[in-house]
């Protein structure tokens, strides 16, 4: 079996159709089940104090945010070198719900920072290129709805993605890129390190399980919300060329 085959609207509508109803479910499941062992079953951080909870919506929708606009990069090289229309609207389908996802990382990241840095914003490299990367998403969107023609829409719209991944790339590894900035670098996945006078530890375990359920739950709500939405788009698309195809013979 090809994954190729997939490019084919029904194998894909029918496909995604089995799955979608286990992906609402074991989202539901991690999500909520994460956010109470997290909200209710951890106790306070020494420093920050019950805020560091704002992290089980904080990261899971900041990683989202970037490595949906890689997806849709993925999605937008396979349009524009193989021409499958599926990829090209599962971009489309994505796009929304990655700057929802960017919305809520950078609201929950001002909420966050208030208590933590005295202030909700600042000008600071990861911050900022986030910002860019949410009015990327809504300028793709609007480049969508503003062609009619929807191969010169997908066409336009990858260009786009291809210039946004810039940001997207920056919203990841900014801290690397420049030593300036309130925002930490990344403790998820690495080892306590010391770096000069300051220790940069990795999240707590206490921490860390919930908050992986949290991921993995915001994860299968995506895919779940991908496949829903494209196998929406794949129909629309028919519809409209239905409808095309009456008023030519009409």
């Amino acid at each position: 079996m090809s994954i190729w085959e997939y490019a084919n609207p029904k194998k894909f509508i029918t496909t995604t159709e089995r799955v979608i109803p286990a992906l609402w479910v074991a989202s539901a499941i991690c999500i909520v089940v994460g956010l109470i062992w997290g909200f209710f079953f951890t106790g306070d951080e020494v420093r920050q104090g019950a805020t560091v909870k704002i992290i089980y919506l904080h990261v899971p929708s900041a990683m989202l945010a970037i490595n949906i606009w890689v997806m849709m990069l993925a999605t937008s090289l396979v349009w524009l070198i193989r021409r499958h229309h599926v990829s090209a609207l599962a971009a489309r389908a994505a796009a929304p719900v990655g700057m929802v996802m960017t919305l809520i990382a950078l609201v929950t990241g001002a909420i966050w920072g208030q208590p933590t840095w005295g202030t909700w914003w600042v000008w600071d490299p990861r911050l900022t290129s986030f910002l860019i990367l949410f009015l990327f998403y809504l300028g793709y969107m609007a480049l969508w709805e503003a062609i009619e023609d929807a191969d010169t829409a997908a066409d336009l719209t990858s260009f786009l993605c291809l210039v946004g991944s810039v940001f997207a790339l920056l919203s990841r590894y900014a801290v690397n890129f420049w030593n300036q900035g309130l925002h930490q670098g990344a403790s998820i996945m690495r080892t306590a390190a010391v770096t000069g006078t300051d220790t940069e530890e990795k999240v707590n375990n206490i921490y860390f399980y919930p908050l992986m359920l949290c991921i993995v739950g915001f994860v299968l709500l995506f895919l779940a919300l991908l496949f829903y939405r494209t196998g929406t788009e794949i129909r629309s698309r028919r519809i409209k060329a239905l409808l095309a195809r009456e008023r030519v013979m009409a």
